[in-house]
């Protein structure tokens, strides 16, 4: 059997999703549930949108406790590395600036699971990401993205 995908994550993100769980355990599915019940009594199920509604609904929540539970049994806790301040790895932050003559901008480096690129965290699985990871302060970087190559320069590691 092939190893499963590790999810990297932080503690927060970690907690985030188990609190996640719970609700859709022990709430989500008893109002999908009670969804289900109430739209059986309109009769006809054939034709019955209500029914169709909640059973989709029911398959989402199904398929997310599942997605849930799984990114939860791989996680990968990442540990703040405090020695090595000047390198890009997960959990750390990246200040850098487009070249030849862009804005800068600031990411943290997060796993899959907590990426969220309006709070400024990106995945570790992005071409960004990927570009970035290991490189050090003052490197000039090429990153492949779908408009075509960008360089970059890292101005900050924290």
């Amino acid at each position: 059997m092939a190893a499963e995908k590790k999810f990297y994550m932080t503690a927060d993100g970690k907690a985030k999703l188990n609190e996640e769980l719970e609700y859709l355990k022990t709430e989500k599915r008893k109002e999908v549930v009670e969804r289900i019940k109430i739209a059986r009594s309109f009769g006809d199920l054939s034709e019955n949108s209500e029914y169709d509604s909640a059973k989709e609904e029911q398959a989402f929540v199904e398929g997310r406790i599942s997605t849930l539970e799984k990114m939860i049994r791989n996680a990968v806790i990442i540990q703040d590395d405090e020695t090595n301040t000047n390198t890009v790895a997960i959990g750390k932050a990246v200040k850098f600036i487009e070249l030849p003559d862009g804005e800068e901008e600031e990411y943290t480096i997060v796993g899959s699971a907590e990426a969220d690129p309006s709070q400024g965290k990106i995945s570790n699985d992005s071409p960004m990401a990927q570009s970035l990871l290991g490189k050090s302060v003052g490197d000039q970087v090429s990153v492949q993205t779908p408009g075509g190559e960008m360089k970059v320069q890292i101005l900050e590691v924290k």
